[in-house]
């Protein structure tokens, strides 16, 4: 019982964590093109650039 003293605090800490990621990825707009890397596979790009 008393590990959850400290495994509590834990949890939230990392859960707040991975939280503030994931915000600072949404406003550095790492989702804004989603389709973009689907078509990137399927270019076959075969002209040499220069």
């Amino acid at each position: 019982m008393n590990m959850l003293i400290y495994l509590i605090p834990v949890a939230l800490l990392l859960g707040g964590l991975g939280l503030g990621a994931f915000l600072w990825s949404l406003r550095n707009g790492q989702y804004e093109d989603l389709d973009g890397a689907a078509w990137r596979v399927l270019d076959d790009d075969e002209t040499p650039r220069a």
